[in-house]
């Protein structure tokens, strides 16, 4: 069974911060507050991920990450914005995905509480939580609001990755991680059967190849759109470092992952047959094969060195034990078996952490962004250079869902995960033209509805609406 502060997040006993990380951090907060709405994308990007996650502001006990003290300004900067205009904060409006998005981390929050009778460490903790997860994904939702913010993002992640790739190749290189001496982080990266696994300002080596793996659908749009290639070439091999330095399993299939479904292009118009298809054929194997069919997972191992049997037994588990977990979670998983407390897959996460409506309401945050995606594209459809644009966006969305069977996001690798939410929800808004009917969960007897906010009906046959979003300047 992991310790006690394992679930509400341990950490640092004082403040560890580097002068120089310090001065990065007062910077970025001054270019967040003083830039247009339209630029301040790029420090938050930079601050967010160039910056590791141990440097942190310990004020009685509550432990203020370089990220979290970001975001807290930028919701200053958004209630600024708020009370000073009476344009919507959020490109396209507040519409069900947000509110879905709310109910989630509501819901994460509240379980967790009940799981642990209140404590005041497990409060603090998921104030914490509340303010990292709906600050960050709205501070987001504030700064992407058009398409030209979009292209501004990816470009800024493209620098990011090409920062990070070589930090992580001389890392994998030379077994030195060069953010080691920022202070309160790891010098010697991690081995595995003798293989370096580097892992820069991330808090692991997963974690860091997958925020890498999942830009790259992204960065090939900003090439095939011609608008940045040199920026997209920069990017994509940033990413590959990423990937190869990682030297994970989880990393590399959500590479080939975002690869495959951008080579899905020519069968765009029949991907319901093809959702059937593969429902169909894993049921099939599941019949068959003497395990079940999640033991597929065992199989994957693309370094030599993968846990994919731990993972296995991990969804087994988490499926055996529904009883213990579908109210408010659990934290009994440790004893499931071996290493079950490390909860490294991002569904079995959502359970185990907040129960069955948390997980409901993950999948469904995923259904309606895929739904959204694909409503349109239809509706543009016949325009090549856009339908392109949706398709990278639904390539990424597929990467980061099978990086998730590998790996839960407990650092600032989620907000990659908030910034490509955003973008979706900005891109699909001035390309429906109607409310999006949303899919319904069932329980039982009962349907749990997510009901969509209007979008603009400014959608005409080859043409889409100029962007939305042009607000709080």
């Amino acid at each position: 069974m992991s310790p006690q502060n394992f679930y509400f997040g341990g950490g640092s006993g004082e403040t560890v911060m580097h002068p120089a990380v310090a001065i990065a951090l007062i910077l970025t907060i001054i270019l967040i507050l003083l830039l247009p709405r339209k630029k301040a994308i790029t420090p938050f990007l930079l601050c967010a991920f160039l910056i590791p996650l141990g440097q942190t502001l310990v004020l009685g006990g509550v432990h203020l990450f370089v990220l979290r003290i970001v975001v807290l300004f930028g919701c200053a900067r958004m209630l600024f914005a708020k009370f000073s205009s009476q344009d919507s904060l959020l490109g396209g409006g507040f519409n069900a995905v947000d509110r879905v998005f709310i109910l989630w981390a509501v819901f994460r929050a509240t379980a967790f509480l009940i799981l642990f009778s209140f404590p005041s460490a497990a409060i603090v903790n998921q104030v914490a939580f509340l303010l990292d997860a709906l600050g960050g994904y709205f501070f987001l939702r504030f700064l992407i609001q058009d398409d030209e913010d979009i292209l501004r993002a990816i470009k800024t992640l493209a620098i990011v990755a090409a920062i990070v790739g070589v930090c992580m190749a001389n890392e994998k290189l030379r077994s030195q991680n060069i953010y080691g001496y920022l202070g309160g982080f790891r010098n010697v990266p991690e081995l595995r059967d003798g293989a370096v696994r580097a892992q820069g300002p991330f808090s692991h080596p997963i974690l860091a190849g997958s925020f890498g793996a999942t830009l790259l659908p992204l960065f090939y749009w900003l090439w095939q759109s011609g608008k940045a290639k040199a920026m997209a070439i920069v990017g994509s091999i940033g990413s590959t470092c990423i990937v190869l330095s990682s030297a994970s399993s989880t990393p590399l299939m959500a590479y080939m992952g975002g690869i495959v479904a951008l080579c899905f292009w020519p069968m765009r118009k029949h991907m319901r047959a093809f959702r059937w298809g593969l429902l169909i054929a894993l049921v099939s194997l599941h019949l068959v094969m003497k395990a079940p069919v999640w033991f597929l997972i065992a199989r994957v191992d693309l370094t030599g060195a993968s846990s994919g049997y731990h993972r296995a037994e991990l969804v087994d588990q988490f499926i055996r034990h529904f009883s213990q977990w579908w109210l408010v979670g659990t934290n009994a998983n440790g004893d499931w078996g071996f290493d079950m407390w490390d909860l490294s897959n991002q569904f079995v996460a959502e359970g185990v952490t907040g129960g069955l409506v948390t997980f409901v309401c993950f999948i469904a945050l995923i259904c309606m962004c895929f739904s959204r995606i694909g409503t349109a594209r239809k509706a543009i459809e016949g325009d090549r250079k856009e339908e392109w644009y949706l398709w990278c966006l639904g390539a990424a969305l597929l990467s980061h869902i099978v990086a998730y069977w590998g790996i839960s996001y407990f650092d600032h690798t989620q907000v990659s995960w908030f910034a490509l939410l955003a973008m979706i929800l900005v891109a699909t808004a001035t390309r429906i033209p109607h409310a999006v009917k949303q899919p319904e969960i069932e329980f039982g007897s009962s349907r749990l509805s997510f009901p969509s906010a209007p979008l603009p009906n400014a959608i005409h046959k080859g043409k889409t609406s100029q962007s939305l979003g042009r607000t709080a300047r």
